[in-house]
């Protein structure tokens, strides 16, 4: 009996976490979706595949490149509030997720430097990941940039 227990109460804690499961394959729906001019519109967008296990959310995004190539980054992110490194084209970046209070709503918080014309430039973004019913992703996303502050809010399809 203790045995069992042993395996069960895990499962059950995590179940009763009341969590949000991001996973799936998501479409994005360029209808649904309001996308800043410039700059806010080459950030994020679309399509991708996420998984959620445990305390990691692993994303997957396969695009097109201006040279017409196929590329695929995959970004991972710690979902107990530990700082993750991703490592793309466009350099490092270090997010950290947090959950709302109700476990309704991510926010991965990222922060990356690169250089730009010879000056060391940061950006951060927030992104506010919740599910607004089973099959419907909303991604408010708010970044800095040179320019200035930009926002957009993409919606996806779940596949």
């Amino acid at each position: 009996m203790t045995f069992m227990l042993a395996f069960m109460v895990p499962v059950v804690s995590n179940a009763q976490s009341g969590k949000v499961d991001f996973s799936g394959s998501w479409t994005l729906n360029a209808e649904k979706s309001i996308v800043g001019e410039g700059f806010g519109q080459r950030m994020g967008g679309g399509n991708f595949v996420s998984t959620q296990e445990a305390n990691l959310l692993t994303v997957v995004r396969t695009r097109t490149n201006q040279n017409g190539e196929t590329v695929t980054t995959t970004s991972k992110y710690s979902l107990d509030g530990k700082e993750s490194i991703n490592t793309s084209t466009r350099g490092e970046s270090k997010s950290v997720a947090t959950w709302s209070a109700d476990g309704k709503a991510l926010t991965i918080e990222t922060s990356r430097t690169f250089d730009m014309n010879g000056e060391s430039r940061t950006m951060k973004s927030s992104e506010v990941w919740t599910l607004t019913d089973a099959k419907t992703l909303s991604v408010q996303t708010s970044f800095t940039t040179p320019d200035g502050e930009q926002k957009s809010t993409r919606v996806y399809d779940k596949q």
